[in-house]
């Protein structure tokens, strides 16, 4: 009799225990966000007409006879050590220069405006340095948002602040805040279609006063010439058997629709990294966004 009450009470205290643990889970599941991730925030990537130094880059990494990247778990090797004054424990961010593959206009002004923002640098990952040498150094893949190579440029880490999301409810009928406006040049990895929780690149930075933490909201004019999607011509007000006006109207005699808003993370000279956080449907590179 005795035993059968210890088993009981013990399976019971088992049953309450992982009941527990599992709520517990659950709510943690549930936690609504209230800043960037870390890998929203060192993921991100950045836009820049300065140039960034690459004197400091990755050279290889362990079994490095067949392999051609690395990824978490490897040990890999940097081109600084003792006598550049590297120390263990030092961490660096790791950042590659890349390029549109595949250089097709999108909307009328893409081309002019991501020149003048400048080159875009992708977010590599972070490393930290576990061992050094006098010419060179291991380091170990603290955090990686995509496979590293030979040739990487590694720059000392710098901390970034993860701004709080606001506490706004959402308008999807906001008139303009009369402030700033710029356009969405393109998405992370020269993407032109984007969405909730991706990051989109607008041509408006630190020169112009935006900080991070500041909101943009994403917006679109109907029956623009510079529509983001191809369309033929005056379908935006008629199309044959469905219906048209008796006076065609111009894209500034009807409201904009506003489609979301987004976060900036960094910001470059002339160009902003604007994580979005809300989207009613796909945001397409030559929206349009303003200062909220």
């Amino acid at each position: 009799m005795h035993e059968k009450m210890s088993y009981r009470i013990l399976s019971l205290g088992l049953k309450i225990g992982l009941s527990v643990t599992l709520c517990a889970r659950m709510a943690a599941a549930q936690r609504v966000p209230t800043a960037p991730s870390e890998a929203d925030v060192y993921c991100s990537g950045v836009a820049t007409n300065q140039a960034i130094p690459n004197d400091t880059y990755i050279i290889s990494g362990e079994d490095s006879r067949y392999k051609n990247t690395f990824h978490p778990g490897d040990l890999v090797y940097i081109n600084h050590g003792q006598a550049q004054g590297v120390r263990v424990g030092d961490e660096f961010e790791v950042l590659r220069p890349i390029h549109d593959t595949m250089p097709n206009k999108w909307f009328k002004w893409q081309m002019q405006l991501s020149q003048a923002m400048g080159p875009l640098y992708a977010d590599i990952g972070i490393l930290r340095v576990v061992t050094v040498q006098v010419k060179t150094a291991t380091t170990e893949l603290k955090l990686a948002c995509d496979m590293m190579q030979r040739g990487d440029i590694i720059r000392p880490f710098t901390a970034r602040p993860s701004p709080p999301y606001h506490d706004v409810k959402f308008d999807a009928f906001a008139r303009p805040s009369g402030k700033k406006t710029a356009m969405i040049v393109f998405g992370k990895g020269y993407t032109n279609v984007t969405g909730a929780g991706k990051v989109m690149f607008v041509n408006l930075g630190s020169a112009q006063g935006v900080q991070v933490g500041n909101y943009f909201r994403v917006f679109r004019y109907q029956g623009a010439r510079n529509e983001s999607v191809y369309q033929i011509a005056d379908t935006t007000y008629k199309v044959y058997g469905f219906g048209s006006t008796p006076v065609k109207y111009q894209w500034d005699d009807v409201p904009r629709q506003v489609l979301g808003e987004g976060i900036v993370l960094r910001t470059g000279p002339n160009s902003s990294t604007v994580l979005i956080t809300l989207a009613r449907e796909e945001i397409f590179a030559g929206d349009y966004v303003e200062l909220e």
